[in-house]
């Protein structure tokens, strides 16, 4: 559940009034309310990385098409690293080869 400074509890007896705390759908609700709520700095390393660990979490749940589109995703986004990588590899060995 998304760190909000508040009580999960406390969540059923502000907003979701008469729903059990213990239905797995209601708590799934509860937490996509914490996690819509959340209002955090995301110009931060710390914010960029729970960005990034949510989005697992998330894609993570997902099934069928929409799990392969964020898996291809992720493989393009490191093909990109990997390529931007050697490119800076190669042009420092031949900077350094000079």
């Amino acid at each position: 559940m998304a760190d909000t400074g508040r009580d999960p509890r406390r969540r059923f007896h502000d907003d979701l009034v008469g729903l059990d705390p213990n239905d797995p759908e209601a708590r799934a609700f509860a937490e996509h309310l914490d996690r819509i709520e959340r209002c955090e700095p995301a110009f931060t390393v710390e914010a960029s990385i729970d960005g990034v660990a949510d989005f697992a979490d998330s894609s993570a749940r997902l099934g069928g098409l929409r799990y392969w589109a964020a898996v291809l995703l992720v493989a393009l986004i490191m093909l990109g690293v990997i390529v931007a990588s050697w490119e800076i590899l190669v042009r420092a060995a031949h900077w350094l080869a000079e």
